[in-house]
């Protein structure tokens, strides 16, 4: 499945919109990361709020993916992680440590627009 990728003035916002294979994953990975020089954007937002299950493999594509698009020289946020899915990856030991998150689209947006104007942000 083709992940949308939409340019918000200097961000890039991917929208999952149902579950991933794997290799759709990888296929967002190479896209985002390519995409972010392409364009010169100065944040990504990856929103997960269609996904009802992250399992360790999501989970390391996605913390790997932050962590390219900050040496592309861009922020990345996540964005939309249901109550459900955060009990479970917590449960199972699975974390996003190092990755910026946010409730939901307006919170990464203000998240990022701070980071822009020189602010520190909220935390992780």
């Amino acid at each position: 499945m083709h992940v949308p990728i939409l340019k918000q003035g200097p961000y890039l916002i991917a929208s999952i919109q149902s579950e991933l294979t794997d290799s759709d994953l990888l296929q967002l990975r190479d896209d985002l990361v390519e995409r972010v020089g392409r364009v010169r954007s100065r944040g990504v937002i990856i929103d997960v709020t269609a996904l009802e299950v992250v399992d360790s493999y999501a989970c390391r594509v996605l913390r790997d993916l932050a962590t390219m698009i900050k040496l592309r020289g861009a922020e990345a946020v996540i964005v939309g992680i249901q109550p459900e899915v955060a009990f479970t990856m917590v449960h199972l030991g699975l974390s996003l440590e190092g990755v910026w998150t946010a409730l939901d689209l307006e919170e990464g947006l203000a998240y990022l627009n701070q980071r822009k104007s020189g602010g520190s942000g909220r935390g992780r």
